[in-house]
């Protein structure tokens, strides 16, 4: 029996390679973004193909499972139109919300043995998932999906997230919750030197923190550990947050706790002001490698060529972007156990 699997919207590979530390062989990785390959190819052992997931055919999705007995097809529509940050966007014309639609083109025209789908919870409540769902039912996979509480699996970070699994070839569930109690930000990435703002480490590039401002610096330096804005002085406040509008986004400009776990990674938390993104002792953002420990790559992940290669905005995409890899392990186990029951 040889089982392989299909990565769509694949990015850096956090998905790919969870998949792969549980067992899985993944074949390929399918993405847009052009800048993902290196660390796709560099960290695992799988072909990145850069395509738009709309012009891939089934056949070329045919042609790279081979001659698998048991083939998986696997993905993460980007989740940004169905998370409630942009509920209020014109959901007509953002080119990402047809995706998920692509995502179902491929499975009729493929028809993959095994689907798993990954996305933010609310993309439960838009017809393009209903619609997905539906299909992959009146196709005779057999379906199971829910929220999934990342901190149940031993991920570091407060992240809820929808999990679908669907078989043609019987019941399908996710594996029972690992972990008992959360695991800390100290745990996480307490072992790693200090660094300032605006400096990385010499011994690891992605080890590197944004430069903060100076207005910045004076509040990360009276802001408390899980604490808010309002500890500061008033003078450091913000104008935005004295208006009434403002006074509900108490965790921009916030330090996370040491042994809490750290609100959800997004693709902007290398910035201080962006969210609870300061490290909870030193005076900066959370550098690049701690955002991807935060995501549970390993220490060794590598996202670029070259120290000259980095750059927060590009790096900080791709990671913030990814599927927490001890997720996609997760999911791995759950679909070998299913292979094999």
């Amino acid at each position: 029996m040889t089982a392989k699997v299909i990565d769509l919207f694949c990015g850096a590979g956090g998905l790919t390679h969870g998949l792969q530390l549980a067992g899985l062989e993944v074949v390929a990785g399918i993405d847009i973004e052009e800048m993902c390959r290196f660390a796709y190819e560099k960290n695992n052992s799988a072909q990145f193909v850069n395509s738009d997931i709309s012009k891939v055919t089934s056949k070329e999705i045919t042609d790279l499972f081979q001659d698998a007995s048991i083939k998986i097809l696997a993905g993460c529509a980007p989740c940004q139109p169905f998370s409630k940050y942009t509920q209020a966007l014109d959901k007509e014309n953002d080119k990402k919300w047809p995706l998920l639609y692509e995502f179902e083109r491929l499975i009729k025209d493929a028809s993959p043995d095994i689907v798993t789908m990954e996305n933010v919870p609310d993309v439960t409540k838009h017809k393009v998932y209903q619609d997905f769902y539906n299909s992959l039912k009146e196709l005779g996979y057999h379906v199971w999906a829910d929220k999934v509480d990342c901190l149940n699996y031993g991920i570091p970070q407060s992240r809820v997230r929808h999990v679908l699994l669907a078989s043609k070839l019987g019941d399908i569930s996710l594996i029972e919750k690992t972990h008992a109690k959360p695991v800390t930000v100290r745990e996480a990435i307490g072992s790693l030197p200090s660094i300032n703002d605006g400096e990385a480490y010499d011994k690891d590039p992605l080890h590197r923190s944004s430069k903060l401002s100076s207005i910045n610096k004076q509040r990360i330096i009276h802001s408390k550990p899980g604490g808010t804005w309002k500890d500061w002085p008033k003078d450091l406040v913000a104008a935005c947050h004295v208006k009434q509008s403002g006074k509900g986004y108490s965790s921009v400009y916030g330090r996370m706790s040491w042994d809490k776990p750290s609100p959800t990674m997004t693709t902007l938390c290398h910035g201080f002001g962006n969210g609870r993104f300061g490290h909870p002792e030193q005076h900066r953002a959370i550098s690049l490698r701690e955002a991807s420990l935060l995501q549970t790559f390993p220490l060794s992940y590598e996202f670029a060529k070259s120290r000259e290669h980095i750059t927060m905005r590009d790096i900080g995409k791709m990671i913030g972007n990814a599927v927490p890899v001890r997720l996609g392990e997760v999911i791995g186990l759950s679909v070998l156990r299913h292979i094999h029951s």
